[in-house]
């Protein structure tokens, strides 16, 4: 591999404003220095990604790549499915499904172009495309990373079906709206034309996202017809494996002063520039249906159990970072290294991490847990991501549920106070009830529930609490139910209500 360009100010070159776009033929006007994924000639699709946003171009698509080129070959190149805006489509097919990644940290910047995306499609208008690529026995690995949102689950965790989307792929509508339809739809169709084996990794941040969507293809298959259902599940529990995994990489929305640095770096235009992090990690299960690239080469862990990464980062990382995000946010913090910088919100991360999360954790052999919960802090630190703290509060009904609520049940049932995760819960209710931040600056409530918690939240700040409990799909009844919970609520929300 070839070493990573680096400018320790970002800026590789002074180059005017009429640079050639990024592709194929343009390659040749790239800055010299900067890598570019080797693309072999009789390079094929052999995995299909749905939801190719961009963290899976800074993260399982850089790893194929490196994975390619450790073994020589060419036959792992993505195909990446757009799940509702075709943005990615007009970014990247002008490109040739090339793309920079620009990573970002306080010792400089660096930026490499990434090659393993060789085709970029829209389900929503291509969706007989995205099945017929599901069924291509040349396809080994379906990949996923629709959100939480995307896996349409109702409260109980079964697949939705009063979701009128999921009705609608469930009557064999002609272009599938939901991942679990289009996904199903493409293994019936792989069924039926070879009945080739096939791994489905979901990259999303869910426990046991693995045992997840495997339960929501049987949801589905169950919810068709008998005749068309029983079949297609009998042939999927013999041929298709759904390996769980972790991923973790801060992959912050991409601005246009970033893409005007990309383009100094480069010398040509990029409009599919993805922003990162150095820092990167995939812990994949060791159950595959048939050969998958060898990530395994390229710094990925292949495991019996993923469970105890899991909840590492889920309860560590992610939980930190909804913290940091809600309070950051409040306070009237653009981003999450400026929530860091500020002692007691970075006080309130690491108690939270120290003595309500790591209490509840099971540590994998090959981590020190300390020396996480110091790094998780540092990489939250970077000023050069930019981060923004309403970036990492959207989606707080999905994420709440797998991020903090684990903790404060465990932490219950074991007859402690989780103060700090009931603190990050509260700053979630105030968020919501509030939606501007200490200056009176409007904070989006981006979330699939965001009509239903609107109405839930407004009324008194005396009841809010006991309002936001009782939406179902959040807390279930054990959490609402808790006298100890409910006061560590509301005493955050009196404190946070008190500093705005």
């Amino acid at each position: 591999m070839a070493v990573i360009y680096t400018s320790g100010q970002g800026d590789a070159r002074t180059v005017s404003t009429d640079e050639p776009r990024l592709a194929t033929s343009t390659l040749d006007r790239i800055t010299p220095g900067v890598p570019v994924g080797t693309r072999p000639p009789d390079a094929t699709v052999g995995i299909v990604h749905l939801g190719i946003g961009a963290f899976h171009r800074a993260h399982q698509a850089v790893f194929t790549e490196e994975a390619m080129a450790a073994e020589g070959v060419g036959h792992w190149g993505i195909c990446g499915v757009t799940q509702r805006s075709r943005g990615v489509v007009d970014q990247l097919i002008p490109q040739d499904g090339l793309y920079g990644v620009l990573e970002r940290s306080d010792r400089g910047v660096s930026i490499r172009v990434v090659g393993s995306v060789l085709e970029v499609v829209s389900a929503t208008e291509q969706p007989e495309l995205v099945r017929s690529r599901i069924a291509d026995p040349a396809v080994g690995v379906v990949t996923l990373t629709v959100t939480e949102k995307g896996y349409r689950r109702d409260p109980a965790g079964s697949l939705d079906l009063r979701d009128p989307a999921v009705q609608a792929d469930l009557a064999d509508a002609p272009a599938p709206v939901t991942a679990i339809g289009r996904l199903v739809r493409g293994l019936a169709h792989r069924r039926v034309e070879n009945g080739a084996p096939l791994t489905v990794v979901s990259c999303d941040n869910l426990v046991a996202n693995g045992a997840v969507v495997r339960a929501l293809v049987a949801d589905f298959c169950a919810a068709l017809p008998g005749a068309e259902g029983e079949p297609l599940w009998d042939w999927v529990r013999s041929s298709v494996s759904f390996p769980s995994s972790m991923v973790d990489r801060i992959v912050p929305a991409t601005t246009d002063d970033d893409r005007e640095q990309a383009r100094r770096l480069l010398g040509v235009r990029d409009h599919g520039l993805v922003v990162a992090e150095p820092f990167r990690q995939w812990v994949i299960e060791n159950d595959f249906a048939a050969p998958v690239p060898a990530w395994h080469r390229v710094g990925a862990t292949l495991t019996a159990d993923v469970a105890p990464y899991e909840a590492v980062k889920l309860r560590l990382l992610n939980a930190t970072h909804s913290l940091l995000a809600y309070t950051g946010a409040l306070a009237g913090y653009a981003t999450i290294a400026e929530a860091v910088r500020d002692e007691t919100l970075a006080g309130a991360a690491a108690s939270l991490m120290a003595e309500d999360a790591l209490p509840t954790l099971r540590c994998p052999d090959d981590l020190d847990l300390h020396d996480y919960q110091r790094s998780v802090l540092e990489r939250f630190a970077n000023p050069a991501l930019r981060h923004r703290t309403t970036q990492v509060a959207m989606d707080g009904s999905m994420k709440l549920p797998v991020r903090l609520l684990g903790t404060v049940r465990d932490r219950l049932r074991a007859g402690a106070e989780p103060r700090w995760a009931a603190l990050a819960v509260a700053a979630w209710m105030v968020y919501v009830a509030q939606e501007r931040d200490a200056a009176g600056h409007p904070l989006p409530v981006d979330d699939p529930l965001a009509d239903r918690l609107r109405l839930a939240a407004a009324g008194p700040d005396g009841g809010l609490v006991e309002r936001m409990l009782d939406v179902e799909e959040v807390f279930d009844p054990e959490l609402r139910d808790s006298t100890v919970f409910r006061a560590l609520l509301t005493d955050g929300v009196e404190e946070l209500l008190v500093t705005r």
